[in-house]
């Protein structure tokens, strides 16, 4: 990992989604670092059950599974972050200035920015991710991505084929959603006018789309329910881009993400306007790192998945 960072630039943790795990991911630090360990440890007792060892060990079908696969991303992300902070005592691990996650990433922002402790973090994506199995199941939907094609024309396409833009990761990456049938037909007319590439994704169900509507008001009744903190350091949401400074915004901005686009593009966007140049992903995966790039040549980026990662970063 090459490291460009300089310590007196601002620094982002970004989080990454769901699709950026694998079976093994986290092993090095639960077997390095105590405060690593700690987490998976605290994930297996909220959830009573050995998560960790379906992440270790698998089998990768299991752990591809809505239910599964946010929880466990959550945290291994969470341990990268601890194992970071225990490492921070006697180094120059760079400080967040800003956080934000892509989708269930968001969600994982909340536990590094202490806006909920790992137990209630863990549980609430486990929920969420039952209520999204559960829309899936009765609502079968899928997803694809749309490369090289105009944002604007892409949106007619949706309109014209009754799908949903679902997430724009950069200028060149647009994800669509929607029943299987809508989805293929905007496919072929998103190629029919120019893109270069249409992707199908292997994927549960039409995430961030209007399919996932009935699981919004189990999903507010839920978050009503638990003890928010303002985050230490302001979020960027998924939907607008914008910080979330309180808990009550940080909220509304969960329903809403539920079945709205996440703007990755304008939240990357938005956090170079407020002055970081240091972007950090930390968790399974490299994706957001790439999306970073695409959307600014001039970021410097980072990746944290191992104690080997997280040595590299404090010799900055």
């Amino acid at each position: 990992m090459t490291l460009t960072f300089k310590k007196n630039e601002k620094t982002a943790y970004i989080f990454p989604g769901q699709g950026s795990q694998s079976v093994g991911m986290g092993l090095g630090l639960y077997r390095q670092s105590s405060a690593a360990r700690g987490i998976f440890e605290q994930v297996d007792a909220a959830l009573g059950r050995p998560l960790t060892k379906l992440i270790f060990e698998g089998p990768d079908d299991d752990l591809r599974e809505t239910v599964n696969a946010q929880p466990a991303i959550m945290a291994v992300s969470l341990a990268c972050v601890e194992a970071m902070r225990d490492e921070r005592g006697s180094s120059d691990i760079p400080e967040a200035f800003m956080m934000a996650g892509h989708s269930l990433g968001e969600y994982t922002a909340l536990a590094a920015a202490r806006v909920l402790g790992v137990a209630d973090s863990v549980m609430l994506v486990q929920k969420r991710g039952e209520l999204m199995q559960a829309v899936c199941e009765k609502n079968p939907g899928t997803m694809a991505a749309v490369l090289g094609l105009d944002e604007m024309i892409l949106e007619e396409v949706a309109r014209e084929s009754g799908v949903y833009v679902s997430n724009i990761n950069t200028t060149e990456q647009i994800v669509i959603s929607g029943h299987k049938m809508a989805v293929a037909r905007a496919m072929d007319m998103a190629l029919i006018r120019g893109a270069k590439r249409v992707i199908p994704l292997k994927v549960a169900g039409a995430f961030h789309s209007g399919l996932m509507d009935p699981a919004k008001l189990e999903l507010r009744k839920l978050l009503w329910e638990m003890d928010f903190r303002d985050p230490e350091v302001p979020i960027i949401a998924n939907c607008t881009g914008r910080p979330l400074m309180t808990s009550e915004e940080i909220k509304n901005e969960l329903v809403t993400q539920m079945s709205g686009c996440v703007q990755w593009k304008r939240s990357v966007d938005q956090m170079i306007s407020s002055g970081v140049t240091n972007f950090l992903e930390i968790g399974p995966g490299t994706a957001l790192s790439g999306m970073v790039k695409r959307i600014s040549g001039d970021a410097n980026v980072a990746n944290v998945t191992d104690m080997e990662s997280i040595t590299a970063l404090s010799r900055i």
